[in-house]
């Protein structure tokens, strides 16, 4: 049966009508050109560009996955969200190097820092991590939502899982293909107001049904509002080095993650997304100019603190109205006969919240925001995927490509890369939760790219052959770690004969795996730059800190002003008092 009743449906139907209308008044617009196409005429505001960086973010695996680890493991998750941090990086950092090249993709940044082959090496990269994470992901978790909120609709052999996530593509795709990066960019801008004005109703009618803040701490317990000590299984003091068991060393692992761990590796992820991803980067190009890209990434970082409050905190909400009896019909999904919180069922906590606490009318305008999530995920992600085909490969292969010619090319780019995501969808159903999933995979691929971007803004004698040795090396341990891991995930019955090699390689924290290949990558991108000639200092003029000209300086001195200081201290701040706050 439905839990949506007539003014929900009502509700949903106008947010559709909004969302397609704001589309076509942008399709409308101008779309001529590859600049116009991919980057919205350069002509974005710093709200716009930040609204859009957020939603493009806070999408399908903070509905579903980020919300699941708050019902599995507390706040512990929250570091990942805690991130905002790099987003000052991005816009007092890399952002005079990006917009001074004018660049259309991250590759092509590359491109002009060393050399053609390093531009095609992290496109392929790019786009095979946008197919194994955010594609599949997206589509998986739209499927997850309708799955529970209308579980008895069904089109012959496709149940409401593959309907939710088909519906979510179509409906998606069909404004991101027409309007490109300026229908993304206005939607998503829409899209986040409804986000998190549906998010904060559901923190509030959650713990309302729950009895109030003090009760949910009293049901969940201090472990889990402490940041810096998540979950350890009973009997391990430590999750930072091997442990002894039965008498050998062996890497320990389990489904939480190691304080250790979290303090090195996330920020080496969180700076590689944040500030070098195709898919995040893309709106401050939009920018037109260094002033409007900095605000908008600086306007990002404060509404990527909401996380932690409007998905994170619902989630606990969920595992204690579960745990406490308070609501049998979550209880049902989420406790099992023994008592325990089954796992896998988890990621289903923020639809089950929006199910069976929200009344009628708002349950229409939070599901109305869960679609926004979920499409501006999607049409973000598809807009850079189509971006990096057409202008790292096609037009390349064909420089003398018409500009309608580039346009139509990454339209017929972002329908192959749904198809693909979608062939990849069972992999993710195998695994042991959405987040676990996305941050894992995201570990292994980050590393080489995080360090010959910032290795190479920083230092200027590393050159084209210590880049990419770096990503190629960086990228085979990855994918060596990922085909270990996916008959694991494929096949329940599967296993790695415990102690052999295959089995640690399994079993490793993937942050220390992570960890792994980020030395590995240093040492190979330093030592075979300087076993090579250097490189043209000319050519890579503005490109790094030691290339900086004084025109440069002045130019991206004019472009901040005191207000834009005093917002990134208090960002900052902001960012301490959280961390300070949970800590049990």
């Amino acid at each position: 049966m439905s839990t949506l009743q007539t003014l929900d449906w009502i509700i949903i139907a106008g947010y559709f009508l909004i969302i397609l209308g704001l589309a076509w008044w942008v399709i409308k617009q101008k779309q001529d050109t590859s600049t116009d196409y991919f980057l919205a005429g350069r002509h974005l505001g710093w709200f716009i560009i930040g609204a859009s960086i957020f939603a493009s973010n806070i999408g399908s695996e903070h509905l579903v996955g980020l919300a699941g680890s708050g019902a599995t493991d507390g706040v512990a998750m929250a570091h990942y969200e805690l991130h905002a941090w790099c987003l000052l990086v991005l816009g007092w950092v890399m952002v005079p190097f990006y917009m001074r090249s004018k660049v259309f993709t991250m590759p092509e940044f590359l491109e002009r820092r060393f050399s053609p082959t390093a531009r095609t090496i992290l496109s392929v990269i790019s786009l095979v991590a946008y197919v194994l994470t955010k594609i599949a992901v997206g589509i998986f978790a739209g499927g997850i939502v309708f799955s529970v909120l209308l579980p008895d609709i069904s089109l012959g052999a496709l149940d409401s899982f593959w309907l939710g996530s088909i519906l979510v593509i179509v409906l998606t795709g069909i404004y991101t293909i027409l309007g490109g990066m300026r229908a993304v960019a206005y939607t998503e801008a829409l899209q986040t107001l409804i986000l998190i004005f549906g998010s904060i109703l559901v923190t509030f009618f959650g713990l309302q049904a729950l009895g109030g803040w003090g009760e949910l701490r009293e049901i969940v317990g201090s472990e889990m509002f402490n940041l810096w000590k998540p979950l350890v299984p009973a009997g391990v003091e430590n999750t930072w080095a091997p442990v002894k068991e039965a008498g050998q060393m062996a890497w320990y692992f389990n489904d939480n993650y190691p304080w250790l761990g979290m303090l090195f590796c996330a920020p080496i992820i969180g700076l590689w997304y944040w500030t070098t991803d195709q898919y995040i980067v893309q709106r401050a190009l939009g920018a037109p100019n260094e002033r409007e890209a900095r605000r908008g990434s600086i306007a990002a970082g404060f509404l990527k603190l909401l996380p932690v409050f409007i998905f994170i905190i619902p989630g606990m909400i969920a595992f204690a109205l579960a745990t406490s009896g308070k609501m049998p019909e979550i209880q049902q999904q989420l406790i099992g006969a023994d008592g325990e919180l089954i796992r896998d069922n988890a990621q289903s906590a923020f639809p089950l919240l929006v199910a069976y606490v929200l009344p009628v009318g708002v349950r229409g305008i939070v599901v109305a925001g869960l679609l926004a999530a979920l499409m501006s995920s999607l049409a973000g992600v598809f807009n850079a995927s189509s971006t990096l085909f057409t202008m790292d490969f096609y037009s390349r292969i064909k420089p003398q490509a018409s500009q309608q010619q580039l346009v139509w090319t990454g339209r017929v780019a972002t329908g192959v890369m749904v198809l693909i995501g979608l062939a990849w969808i069972p992999v993710i159903q195998g695994g042991k939760g959405l987040y676990d999933y996305l941050q894992g995979v995201q570990a292994y691929l980050a590393p080489p790219i995080f360090v010959v971007f910032f290795l190479g803004v920083f230092w200027k004698r590393l050159n084209a052959k210590g880049c990419l040795a770096a990503l190629l090396t960086g990228f085979g341990l990855g994918l060596f770690r990922l085909a270990v891991d996916t008959p694991v995930k494929l096949f329940n019955d599967f296993t790695y004969a415990k102690g052999s090699f295959f089995w640690i390689i399994n079993n490793i924290f993937f942050q220390y795996y992570s960890l792994i290949i980020f030395i590995v990558c240093v040492v190979v991108m330093i030592a075979v730059s300087y076993a090579t000639e250097e490189p043209s200092y000319e050519k890579i003029s503005g490109l790094t800190y030691g290339t900086i000209t004084e025109d440069h300086r002045k130019e991206s001195r004019s472009s901040w002003s005191k207000g834009d200081v005093i917002a990134s201290v208090l960002l900052v701040l902001i960012i301490l008092f959280i961390y300070l706050s949970f800590t049990g």
